[in-house]
């Protein structure tokens, strides 16, 4: 393969880690520094350009957001652009954001979970430099990575020079689910990768770049970045977390959306947001989002919960009604072994044996056509459901995936910037 491009380097340091095949909590043998931290790498690049940002609340340096640091460092921030959620992240998911001006800083907010999901070139026409920082959790339908896609796109098509930030992926320890086929692409899954596709943002965008999986127009105004460029003369740099390695168990330091409030939802996240697609609530309205679920329709006799609008959460399905369901909080620890490294299909398999009407347990399209379904949005394919309603063993569902789960694997590797799992 051609070499693509390289990435910031300076002052990373490696340490040894035997390979993570238990659900225990590993934790770093030095702090772990993320992308964002280490301002001594790239702000030479900035010094003395106009600076247009992705961030939203975890785009943070210690203590500080990483707008308010470059601020005071005398950075020029033109524009501020914000993904779901908002770019303090307290919006709903779902719920459309529009462009304002932030009044802690007075600059312009242009969102790009409204009418737009990109910048278009009037906001970026005074921008030297393209910066994204978001901290994502490693699930494809977490729409931050989609969002990042069409920045890049934006940035390569506009031929303005693209930092990313990098910074741990908590659910980094494992690759698993469904690799998603083309035809159901959409703003929960753009690319043909797994549920859980085990890379950080900086190694996705490097294969989102390498694969050519961006837009045409982008692919071709891609230029490759030589290691030995300048501050002032580069298109694309990747600013490596420093002390992080895929045998990791990152805890976030901020709740990365308002229905991720802490690490044992982002780690059932993956197997419960499938609900979404579902008449059962997945949570939402309660103060454990992704660990609880249920519905109304489900014997009694399990676990009772009631959600509620909440901030963050403002309608979803069942407010204000007694639920029932499952419970799958706990401790980290607890959580994990729960998960398992993988894909967990034993929980909603168990939900639709239990509903009483099964040709409501999956929410129809209007179009009556399951393809469109928002289900098969999140599988990433039109068989999953069939095979839940079809009683296939979840051992069998997952032999199903195996032979394009491999194929990503192989794709997956050529662009690791840190030592894997395997």
């Amino acid at each position: 393969m051609q070499k693509i491009f390289f990435f910031l380097t300076i002052a990373f340091v490696s340490f040894s880690c035997k390979s993570q095949t238990s659900p225990e909590v590993k934790t770093a043998e030095a702090k772990i520094i993320t992308g964002a931290e280490r301002m001594d790498v790239y702000l030479p690049f900035v010094e003395g350009k106009s600076v247009g940002l992705l961030v939203n609340n975890t785009s943070m340096v210690g203590n500080s957001h990483l707008v308010d640091t470059l601020m005071k460092l005398g950075v020029n921030i033109k524009v501020i652009f914000g993904p779901e959620h908002g770019f303090r992240g307290t919006a709903s998911a779902g719920e459309k954001v529009g462009n304002y001006i932030d009044e802690e800083t007075g600059i312009p907010v242009v969102s790009l979970y409204g009418s737009k999901r990109r910048p278009a070139p009037e906001d970026v026409e005074n921008v030297d430099i393209m910066i994204y920082d978001i901290q994502d959790v490693g699930v494809r339908f977490y729409t931050y990575i989609s969002s990042m896609q069409e920045f890049m796109e934006a940035a390569f098509e506009y031929g303005k020079p693209l930092i990313i930030l990098d910074r741990p992926n908590p659910n980094g320890f494992y690759v698993d689910g469904p690799v998603l086929q083309k035809e159901f692409s959409s703003f929960v899954g753009m690319q043909p990768i797994p549920i859980v596709y085990g890379m950080t943002i900086g190694e996705y965008a490097t294969m989102l770049a390498g694969e050519k999986w961006l837009k045409d127009k982008a692919n071709e105004k891609f230029a490759t970045f030589d290691s030995n460029q300048q501050p002032g003369d580069f298109t694309f740099l990747i600013v490596k977390n420093k002390n992080y390695d895929h045998t990791l168990k990152y805890i976030l330091p901020e709740k990365p959306s308002p229905n991720l409030p802490e690490i044992q939802s982002i780690y059932l996240y993956p197997s419960t947001c499938l609900f979404e697609g579902t008449s059962l609530s997945e949570g939402r309205g309660t103060d454990k989002p992704f660990q609880i679920f249920g519905s109304p329709e489900l014997p009694h006799n399990l676990y009772a919960f009631t959600p509620t609008s909440r901030p963050g959460a403002v309608s979803s399905k069942h407010y204000d009604k007694v639920c029932y369901g499952w419970n799958l909080s706990g401790t980290p620890e607890e959580v994990l072994k729960k998960v398992d490294n993988k894909i967990q299909l034993k929980w909603i398999i168990e939900a639709y044996k239990l509903f009483p009407e099964k040709d409501k347990f999956f929410l129809m399209p209007k179009s009556g056509d399951m393809k469109g379904s928002f289900f098969s949005k999140l599988a990433g394919n039109n068989e999953l459901w069939q095979q839940i309603r079809n009683g296939v063993p979840e051992e069998d569902i997952r032999a199903s995936w195996q032979p394009a789960l491999d194929q990503f694997k192989q794709i997956r590797k050529k662009y690791l910037l840190y030592k894997d799992f395997e």
